[in-house]
């Protein structure tokens, strides 16, 4: 059903690839996803993902700082109590995130600059990618017009890249940074998930998100929810878990051969995608071309 949709949306949905770095050493991969709307490098995401991507540059400069007045320390027994007095200062513990590192996969080829907008209230953010010569996306978004097509029961696709398989990256000890290598696996797998519109939300004078049956999974933050024709009709932002109350406990099964407890609290876990027309009236506000069916 989803075949030639997902093709389309394939050409212009991108992988956003971080990976952090926690003052106690540990680096851990992560994904979200982004798509372009037009052929001038200007893409929408979450606006919680926008603040990831916002984060890195302060949180790098202030570990570069950090190593800086570390390295000035004498080589002496004084050395860990002058360096516990930096971690006081700069208020690292183990747990601290010290560095972040983005990769926008297959979008263009040199960043020379990256302009955002916020959306003051949604978790809706605009990207714009400035400085490049070529563009790695082949097409871009196309919206539905009608927003009367947008009814309860309709069958709708998200596309994203929930889980972060790639592991090009490394922690140079001579540098004590982390960094992206030329080995390794670079890529993320798409995964397309579908579901039925089962409610909406508003604020009473207007619907802002589309409730999906199925959920939106982490990483696919950001990508688009699309029909079988591959018109778009919101973006994922988040997931909200519904409890069922088909709870049990303590109920006595057996497995293995063996007789055994278990309890279980269901939940259903539903996605919900910011609306079509509210995407459209963000990108109109900042005088952002966009096109849309004919």
């Amino acid at each position: 059903m989803y075949i030639k949709a997902i093709e389309t949306i394939d050409q212009f949905t991108r992988p956003v690839h971080t990976i952090t770095r926690t003052y106690g050493g540990l680096i851990s991969p992560g994904t979200s996803t982004i798509f372009f709307v037009n052929e001038d490098g200007v893409a929408i995401t979450c606006k919680h993902v926008l603040e990831i991507i916002a984060q890195a540059d302060p949180v790098n400069i202030q570990f570069n700082n950090f190593k800086t007045e570390r390295d000035k320390l004498p080589k002496d027994g004084m050395f860990k109590k002058g360096l516990f007095g930096l971690e006081m200062k700069y208020k690292y513990k183990k747990e601290t995130t010290v560095q972040i590192k983005n990769n926008f996969v297959n979008t263009v080829d040199t960043i020379g600059n990256i302009k955002y907008h916020a959306h003051p209230t949604l978790d809706l953010a605009i990207i714009i990618f400035e400085g490049f010569k070529q563009k790695f996306y082949n097409f871009y978004a196309t919206f539905v017009k009608d927003p009367n097509k947008i009814k309860q029961g309709k069958s709708l696709c998200r596309l994203g890249y929930p889980f972060p398989e790639f592991n090009n990256f490394q922690h140079n000890a001579a540098t004590d940074d982390i960094e992206w290598t030329n080995t390794g696996n670079p890529n993320s797998p798409k995964f397309p998930l579908d579901g039925i519109i089962t409610r909406f939300g508003g604020d009473g004078n207007q619907i802002i998100s589309i409730e999906m049956s199925t959920p939106g999974l982490r990483g696919q933050s950001g990508g688009p929810l699309f029909d079988s024709e591959g018109l778009i009709y919101g973006m994922q932002y988040m997931t909200s878990h519904l409890h069922l109350g088909f709870d049990i406990k303590d109920k006595e099964i057996i497995n293995d051969g063996k007789k055994t407890k278990v309890s279980n609290y269901p939940f259903l876990h539903v996605g919900h995608c910011i609306h079509v027309d509210r995407i459209k009236e963000f990108l109109t506000q900042h005088n952002i071309k966009f096109y849309e069916e004919q």
